[in-house]
């Protein structure tokens, strides 16, 4: 765990010594506090230390204090509370050198992705400002806020929505600067997909607005590319009318019937003239206290009692629950997050993308995963889940390299979920043959789309080379962050270098 943690109202960098923002006119930057480290004495976490508690003594957490314990609790798994795990983020650094973590929500599956061992995490959550415009086509949001803190509490008011998060607690930064899966996704893309601009802490310390006619490689960049660029202190995002939605979840007591009958249902869902841009489908199927259920989500972007999209898995046989109603998106977040563990123990994930197909393919998707849980029923605290949804229709501007406005693409995320360590690599090695299993029968069938998506992948993938345009991306890299801090520092699996 972290050596303390800084709570600041912006973000914090190696090499703080910010100048004047440069931004266009008409945008509005943060007020930055400033520290300037000597940076050419600060060898080691310690000396770090030091400095930072003389020059903000009453925004440090140190190990044993209440803050401090209560900011650890509050991350997602296990993992990364107490860093059983490699620290992924050193590797390409000087373990010398000073090390820095940046937490907007913490939600990660893994150890490294928001907080570090024996460094400095630098808590942003209480840089939570709303800002809506005079036209209320935008809503600024500071670096540390979570989508149902205050952001949909704040756009309810004016029947507005942004393309955000689904559950409680998950922090903008992580969602945006990984892509980010809405409700909204399959009309208005991913959520970076609708950021106008990004105020920018740099690794100089500079702070710089990126948008689409103001350093727009980096705007570009950042929709994706992690932690790999600089701290993003606000979010200008796109709004939507929206006041209520038709959602709630199906659930189905799993047989070989009812299994079928999701295949042949997700394959017609799929099928291009059967599109709805706002309809969104969400099937996960998952063993969970001895035994298999399924929970089909059914979000609907407007308040239509009976979309025409779902008639065939409404009329499905085998519902035990159905929990459909029309209501605003803060209550669509809280029942999401009620089918989700607040926290869990430990967790790994991956994730594929292919281009749908028929029934079959469903079909052996679904067999594979199924038979895949037998060597682990015994593991104790075992959920084993797999997500099947359709993919975002983008507009292109991100680092992804997909190909924009195409509706037939499908995302799966097969995941487990155990209490003890120990069977990390039992769990980890069946999940890892699972997937190979997948992506070969995709690949088998002409349909597998080379592109992983950041925010649902394992340590073991690499999902930002699967953009297939690194060069660009290192470009930037050396463009804003010269020095490579954000290469060395920073931690994160999934860095540039």
């Amino acid at each position: 765990m972290s050596q303390f943690v800084l709570h600041l109202a912006a973000a914090l960098l190696p090499l703080l010594a910010v100048t004047s923002a440069a931004a266009p006119d008409q945008v509005e930057t943060t007020q930055i506090d400033t520290i300037n480290i000597d940076t050419n004495h600060t060898n080691t976490n310690q000396s770090l230390c030091q400095q930072i508690s003389l020059a903000l003594p009453h925004r440090v957490s140190r190990p044993g204090s209440s803050n401090y314990t209560s900011m650890l609790s509050e991350y997602y798994t296990e993992d990364e509370r107490d860093r059983y795990l490699h620290d992924a983020g050193v590797r390409n650094g000087n373990s010398k050198a000073p090390q820095f973590a940046f937490r907007s929500g913490g939600h990660s599956f893994f150890a490294g992705a928001a907080n570090i061992n024996g460094g400095v995490t630098v808590d942003l959550r209480s840089l939570d400002s709303f800002k809506l415009s005079a036209d209320q086509k935008t809503a600024s949001l500071g670096g540390g806020s979570r989508w149902s803190h205050n952001v949909y509490p704040n756009l309810e008011p004016y029947n507005l929505a942004v393309a955000g998060g689904r559950l409680q607690g998950v922090g903008v930064g992580e969602f945006v600067t990984g892509g980010g899966l809405n409700f909204l996704g399959r009309r208005d893309g991913f959520a970076c997909d609708n950021i106008y601009g990004y105020e920018v802490v740099l690794a100089s310390g500079k702070v710089v607005y990126a948008s689409a006619t103001s350093n727009r490689d980096l705007w570009l960049a950042l929709k994706g590319g992690s932690n790999n660029f600089g701290i993003i202190t606000r979010f200008d995002l796109k709004t939507f009318p929206l006041h209520d939605m038709r959602e709630g979840y199906l659930q189905f007591n799993v047989t070989p019937t009812v299994l079928e009958d999701h295949a042949v249902a997700w394959a017609n869902f799929m099928k291009l003239e059967k599109f709805d841009e706002l309809a969104l489908w969400e099937g996960n199927l998952a063993w969970t206290a001895g035994s298999w259920t399924i929970l089909d989500f059914l979000n609907y972007a407007a308040p239509d009692p009976a979309p025409a999209a779902y008639a065939e898995v409404m009329a499905m046989p085998g519902q035990v629950a159905n929990t459909l109603v029309v209501t605003n998106v803060t209550t669509i977040v809280e029942e999401y997050s009620q089918t989700d563990s607040s926290h869990v123990n430990r967790a790994v994930q991956m994730n594929y993308s292919f281009k749908a197909g028929d029934a079959s393919i469903f079909s052996q998707i679904i067999q594979s995963f199924t038979d895949a849980v037998e060597p682990l029923k015994k593991i104790n605290g075992l959920v084993w889940t797999m997500l099947i949804k359709p993919f975002p229709v983008t507009n292109g501007t991100n680092s992804f390299g997909l190909e924009p406005n195409v509706k037939d693409r499908v995302l799966v995320n097969i995941a487990g979920a155990f209490n003890d360590v120990e069977d990390h690599d039992t769990v980890l090695t069946t999940l890892e043959a699972l997937f190979k299993k997948h992506v070969q029968i995709v690949t088998d069938a002409g349909l597998f789309v080379s592109y992983t998506y950041l925010n649902y992948a394992g340590l073991n993938q690499e999902p930002i080379k699967s953009y297939g345009n690194m060069a660009t991306l290192q470009a930037v890299s050396k463009k804003y962050d010269p020095r490579g801090i954000f290469q060395k520092a920073v931690p994160g699996p999934w860095k540039l270098f």
